[in-house]
């Protein structure tokens, strides 16, 4: 017996795919249902069908406002938001997986990057030019998180897009470490916007090699920034405290 498919499941497969390839991200609003029915060239019926059992996995969500690209990894980053908040231990492995991830996500994306990958990745490194010229340290921070986005997305290996989006998400929320903090210390955005060029650089020239080494140099420096941040801070909370330890004495 010859089964039909059904075209709503096609509609729905469809969409799937572009949700998991990232071409549908999280949090977009997708067109009104009948002009997204005339742009796929389905009727209504069909697409509401599809919409239907995509809702029921959980990967799209409907409001008043319309239909989005759910926020599917939320049952994990929020838990792990509040695990991993700005903790030493959690920041230190966080950056050591990173390293790893990042160096081969930075070479495949040299060898896998389309022409639509390394405009958009020429595109960001010219923003981020501009905002370093502005001095601008919270839009840098803010380009600087896009930059390792599309990065991931050159790689093409739908694994690492999904999972480096959750911790991206983090980042942006300052969860892990304060990257304002990162960017307004002294000489330190002329080296990131020098480490971010050279993993652009390498990824645009379709060279692996130094891909992967420019991405594990800036991760080390990164992550090396961030400890001497918290050092300096632990020493000034010393300070302050030998200032105010007159407050714990007797007779004060």
């Amino acid at each position: 017996m010859i089964r039909t498919i059904k075209l709503s499941d096609t509609i729905a497969e469809h969409l799937e795919k572009l949700i998991l390839e990232g071409v549908l991200r999280p949090g977009e609003r997708l067109a009104a249902e009948r002009e997204l029915a005339d742009r796929l060239q389905v009727s209504r019926v069909s697409l509401r069908e599809a919409l239907e059992k995509l809702q029921q996995k959980g990967l799209l969500s409907t409001s008043k406002a319309g239909t989005v690209v759910a926020q599917f990894l939320d049952p994990l980053s929020r838990p792990l938001a509040a695990l991993l908040a700005d903790t030493p231990r959690a920041t230190a492995d966080y950056l050591e997986y990173r390293r790893i991830i990042e160096a081969q996500a930075a070479a495949m994306a040299a060898t896998r990057a389309t022409a639509v990958d390394r405009q958009a990745i020429q595109a960001c490194c010219a923003a981020m030019r501009e905002a370093h010229v502005l001095e601008d340290p919270s839009a840098e921070a803010a380009i600087d998180a896009d930059l390792h986005q599309l990065v991931y997305e050159a790689a093409h290996n739908v694994v690492v897009l999904h999972v480096m989006r959750v911790f991206s998400e983090l980042l942006r929320n300052d969860v892990l470490y304060n990257r304002n903090h990162l960017y307004r210390r002294h000489g330190v955005r002329d080296q990131l916007l020098a480490q971010h060029l050279a993993i652009a650089d390498a990824i645009l020239a379709g060279d692996p090699a130094a891909a992967e080494k420019a991405a594990a140099a800036h991760i080390g420096f990164t992550s090396n920034t961030i400890d001497a941040i918290r050092l300096d801070q632990a020493r000034t909370e010393t300070s302050q405290q030998r200032v105010t330890r007159s407050d714990l004495l007797a007779g004060s």
